[in-house]
């Protein structure tokens, strides 16, 4: 479960290359993007701050739920976008649909990207807009969004990605899961298998 202040960004199509633009791509830690998040939109061609973009006004800094329009992370595959959102401190992103590919680096990155119907998010933007700043739960466990312990609105998320994401777990921790398992299998398939030492590279 998650409640946080709602920032709504009421744009269709946001494409990754505008949630992080490519010249910032630069290294493969996940930290440090956040900074970066939505540059061309949160600065001004000067490189001062923009402030009349959303995140930069008062009402919804430190916001943790982006409300946004169709087909959010479209564009390139670039897991980048998904650590740039969680680092500058978002946990879930509600919009009435996704690109495939961000939604799959959203889930492997412990972000939850979640279909609402659209006509839901229309009265969300607007409530975010004019009672800012909302807050809203996210119960991943029951599936619904909640203002002040009020239902709004249910969705739907299949059980293996709701298991990962309330686990914390990436393809890497789901295999890890396994390893006494792999381990056995390896020593019944390959009982005489020689052990090479590292120092033998």
């Amino acid at each position: 479960m998650h409640t946080g202040v709602v920032a709504p960004l009421d744009q269709a199509d946001i494409d990754t290359d505008q949630i992080i633009p490519k010249q910032f791509l630069k290294s493969v830690s996940r930290e440090g993007y956040g900074d970066f998040l939505f540059h061309d939109w949160r600065t001004e061609e000067s490189g001062a701050i923009n402030p009349a973009f959303i995140l930069n006004r008062e009402p919804y800094k430190g916001a943790s739920i982006l409300l946004a329009g169709r087909n959010f992370g479209c564009g390139s595959s670039r897991e980048h976008a998904a650590w740039a959102l969680k680092d500058f401190g978002f946990r879930v992103i509600l919009a009435p649909s996704f690109a495939d590919i961000f939604r799959e680096n959203a889930d492997q990155n412990g972000l939850a990207a979640l279909s609402l119907e659209e006509s839901v998010v229309r009265e969300l933007l607007a409530r975010a807009h004019n009672e800012a700043p909302l807050r809203l739960t996210v119960d991943l466990e029951q599936c619904i969004v909640a203002d002040s312990g009020t239902l709004i609105t249910s969705f739907e998320i299949d059980d293996f990605r709701k298991m990962c994401l309330l686990e914390g777990l990436d393809r890497i921790g789901l295999t890890l899961r396994q390893a006494e398992a792999i381990s056995s299998f390896e020593q019944q398939r390959w009982p005489n298998r020689p052990k090479v030492a590292p120092e033998s590279f």
